[in-house]
């Protein structure tokens, strides 16, 4: 039986955008002098080391010339110090702090305070100040973190691993102990390849053993089985069905040659298949957004819905059985309010238009320069949660294909396939 959905945890098409987003947003940030401060701290750092370690840093912030400089790097330091007291030891995967004095115009400063658990280790340690945010250690783990499974193998030995996101993780290696060749002639020479081939299938046997045993119980996560290896053993392990019917199904063709049997195999493996696996997650997006085409063109009876209000309208009703969100819809969902006619209304708009939605004039009152930013949140996560609770399946769409930016061009960067076609809307009420 499938384990119940915790509600509270989020999707992670959507926790992976919105790490994204974040970074785009720290790494839009500049400071006019060094005066961002950077600091990675891996899970293994102990607390008090790093804070000893900023405090002799803070010791040195003072000899800083710039009187501005100065402080603006001992107040980042002391909000991390005042931060880190709130941990006794790391979390899991760590913690990465960005803090520092953003300028906003005519001398004047805003403090920006970002505290992160990364969805991945951090094996680094690393203090920085500079113009800007050291985001390299955080770029590394923006991806998909897919689960594949890893086989190398010849008939002298076998490794099997893992690749979770972009790490190759070497779970299991085995020896074959197979004799290789033998001297032996004659009559003895027929018995002595029976033997080798009876020791080559009893090993077979255990590699689809092992392999049961590894990659059976998360079958359903698992996205794909590579299997690699030198010369022809890797398509005989396969072709004769060693494997679990199960994981046959997974194995994803064609096969790879490398050279290693070992853990470097395994290294060597998903380098060969980088292009494939990419080319597997391309192909998916284009066969959702073709079938979105395909319902687009159609006269009669069309299960594509398109256009913020159609999508939602779509979504209110119950009637959406995938909604596609491109992973470059840049927008925010802002509240505003008059302060003339205490009028409040909400503006879905791009990124860009944020700053400048304050001098809009108030649909009410018809008044200039009244309004104010009340709020402010992610569009596409606001889009997340109404398709949780219609039940539709979101698919993030990337831009790297075709299909992918002509969501984003073509149709605004949202769109959905429906179960069912929408009835007309009713008709606006004549005052």
């Amino acid at each position: 039986m499938p384990a119940e959905k915790n509600p509270e945890t989020k999707d992670p098409q959507l926790v992976r955008y919105e790490f994204r987003r974040m970074l785009e947003e720290l790494g839009s940030i500049r400071g006019r002098a060094t005066e961002l401060v950077t600091l990675y701290v891996p899970p293994a750092r102990a607390i008090a080391d790093v804070s000893n370690y900023l405090r002799n840093e803070y010791a040195q912030a003072g000899n800083i010339k710039s009187r501005t400089t100065r402080k603006n790097v001992l107040s980042a330091l002391e909000t991390i110090l005042n931060r880190l007291k709130q941990y006794r030891v790391p979390p899991e995967h760590g913690l990465a702090f960005f803090v520092g004095a953003k300028p906003i115009g005519a001398d004047k400063y805003e403090m920006v305070q970002y505290v992160i658990e990364p969805p991945e280790p951090l094996n680094t340690y690393m203090y920085r100040c500079d113009s800007e945010f050291v985001l390299e250690p955080l770029k590394e783990m923006v991806h998909e973190p897919e689960l594949w499974g890893l086989i190398v193998m010849d008939r002298a030995e076998v490794t099997l691993g893992w690749l979770k996101g972009k790490r190759v993780e070497a779970v299991r290696n085995k020896q074959s102990l197979v004799p290789s060749k033998h001297g032996r002639g004659g009559q003895s020479q027929h018995r002595f390849e029976r033997l080798i081939e009876h020791a080559a299938h009893d090993f077979f046997v255990r590699c689809g053993e092992m392999a049961a045993e590894l990659y059976l119980p998360v079958k359903d996560q698992l996205k794909g089985l590579l299997i690699g290896g030198p010369g022809a053993t890797k398509e005989y392990f396969v072709k004769q069905n060693y494997l679990h019917y199960e994981l046959q199904k997974k194995v994803i063709e064609p096969l790879f040659d490398v050279g290693y049997t070992d853990e470097y195999g395994l290294k060597e493996l998903v380098e060969k298949a980088t292009i494939t696996l990419h080319g597997l997650e391309l192909t998916e997006e284009k066969r959702i957004v073709q079938r979105l085409l395909r319902e687009a063109r159609r006269a009669e009876g069309s299960l594509a819905a398109y256009g913020e209000g159609e999508v939602k309208r779509a979504l209110g009703l119950g009637a959406v059985e995938v909604l596609l969100i491109s992973e470059g819809l840049h927008r925010r969902r802002v509240s505003l309010k008059c302060s003339k006619c205490n009028h409040t209304f909400v503006r879905v708009l791009d990124d860009a238009q944020v700053d400048a939605a304050v001098h809009a004039s108030c649909p009410k009152c018809a008044g200039t320069n009244s309004l104010e930013i009340e709020g402010s949140e992610d569009h596409v996560g606001e889009l997340f949660r109404e398709a949780e609770g219609s039940g539709a399946t979101v698919r993030m769409i990337s831009t790297e294909s075709d299909e992918g930016s002509m969501l984003l061009k073509a149709f605004g960067g949202v769109a959905a396939i429906l179960r069912y076609g929408l009835p007309s809307p009713a008709p606006a009420a004549h005052a």
